[in-house]
């Protein structure tokens, strides 16, 4: 009696220790449950998004540039002054007494200050070279070089002609260009004959396979480019005989470009 008593207590035992272990993993298992049916809603989700392509559809990728033509408004103007003297400091006093010249002139042009930029001061040692010698110093250059936009084309002419006048001794320019604000304008139409020669040669192309174009799947900028004007050659003119020259610079007309890739479906 004593062993069946005892068999029946390890028994039981048994039993309430395996229905513990189960009841402690049915939450687990319901977490598990949970877990697998987001992860495969989100599966399903991940695998119909919004660019969904029908599996009777063909991808045709085209990529189409376009221009679009400005006169210029601006110009950029480097100019400064160059100076030289026995010694560093001597230089640098003759080359600041120029420059300040040259600065007063630009401002009486009506040259805003945000238009105006030192773009570079140098101070470099002259030498004189003689065979089988080192090189001696004989003196010093100094330079002040800035850059100035115009924004009115109609007085550039008359703006270098004071440059010169006022003692500067370096000019280089003018590069064209074209204000922001008429560049972006410009670059939109550019765009728009990006877009229509995209769609003109994805018509080709499915005409050609015997297909048509059902919608335009992607559209992305591949770059943009306004090339800056070459450098002119700035021209001296007469006006009468005796009369003073003055220089005439034609700003010609500036290209800006656009290129488009755009992804096309095509189905029957």
């Amino acid at each position: 009696m004593t062993r069946s008593s005892s068999t029946y207590t390890v028994a039981r035992s048994r039993s309430i220790g395996n229905a513990s272990i189960r009841n402690s993993l049915r939450p687990l298992a319901l977490a598990a449950a949970l877990a697998f049916g987001a992860a495969t809603a989100m599966t399903a989700s991940a695998q119909t998004p919004s660019g969904y392509v029908a599996n009777d559809s063909t991808l045709l990728s085209v990529s189409a540039t376009s221009d679009a033509k400005r006169t210029p408004n601006i110009a950029t103007i480097s100019t400064g002054v160059v100076t030289q003297a026995a010694d560093a400091n001597a230089a640098m006093r003759a080359n600041a007494e120029q420059m300040a010249k040259v600065v007063a002139a630009i401002k009486a042009a009506g040259i805003a200050e945000r238009d105006i930029q030192t773009s570079g001061i140098n101070l470099s040692p002259q030498y004189r070279y003689v065979e089988n010698q080192p090189p001696a110093i004989t003196g010093y250059q100094a330079n002040n070089n800035v850059n100035l936009v115009v924004r009115d084309l109609s007085k550039l002419g008359k703006i270098l002609d004071s440059l010169v006048a006022t003692g500067a001794n370096q000019i280089n320019g003018p590069t064209f260009d074209i204000d922001d604000k008429e560049k972006d304008v410009a670059f939109d139409e550019a765009r728009r004959g990006a877009i229509e020669k995209a769609q003109a040669r994805a018509e080709m192309y499915a005409k050609t396979l015997g297909m048509k174009v059902r919608r335009i799947v992607s559209v992305s900028e591949g770059g943009r480019f306004a090339p800056p004007m070459p450098m002119p050659m700035m021209a001296m003119r007469m006006e009468k005989a005796g009369a003073a020259a003055d220089t005439s610079v034609s700003p010609g007309e500036n290209t800006l470009s656009m290129s488009l890739d755009v992804v096309f479906e095509l189905g029957k």
